[in-house]
């Protein structure tokens, strides 16, 4: 590969860190993404510990489902969004800002919108179901970096992030 090759795969390979809008607390909503055309994420329960549903509203057609991790529908999908998908979307727009969430999920927002709650109730949503696996695996692959000891070695499969260390 030429050394001209090679510096413009560098320039194309790598991506740009968006901090999150504001800090958040990983208690109720541990996982929140915007990937896949969806809003998505894991929801803790409010009443079991050892329960936490996968909530997602798809950015096109603006289709939401909740389920358990093991795809037993939510017992608070009536019609319109639960409180898992309310505060899915509230800790999206802490995570990434209202602006970013509305623009993902193609919905027009004003100055008045703040919260998640409120570029839900925006939408003209629909229920649909969707499988959770993938979500729900993804989320478990984030939580299994956590175990690993602290260590200045790469890992292999994060060696596609950009590195934060001078001279590289």
């Amino acid at each position: 590969m030429a050394d001209a090759d090679r510096a413009a795969w560098r320039r194309r390979s790598v991506l740009r860190v968006v901090a999150p809008a504001r800090a958040r607390k990983l208690a109720k909503v541990p996982f929140v993404e915007l990937a896949d055309g969806r809003l998505q994420g894991v929801v803790s329960s409010g009443t079991d510990i050892e329960r936490v549903y996968v909530s997602s509203v798809t950015a096109t057609t603006h289709a939401y489902h909740c389920s358990t991790n093991n795809n037993r529908p939510c017992g608070g999908l009536r019609g319109a969004p639960c409180k898992h998908l309310h505060a899915l979307a509230d800790e999206a727009v802490v995570q990434y800002g209202v602006d970013r969430v509305a623009r993902y999920l193609r919905v027009e927002v004003d100055d008045t919108v703040a919260t998640g709650r409120q570029v839900l109730s925006r939408m003209d949503t629909r229920h649909e179901p969707t499988p959770a696996a993938v979500v729900f695996s993804r989320f478990l692959r984030h939580l299994a970096y956590l175990e690993l000891p602290a260590s200045p070695a790469p890992l292999p499969e994060l060696q596609w992030f950009p590195s934060t260390v001078a001279g590289r």
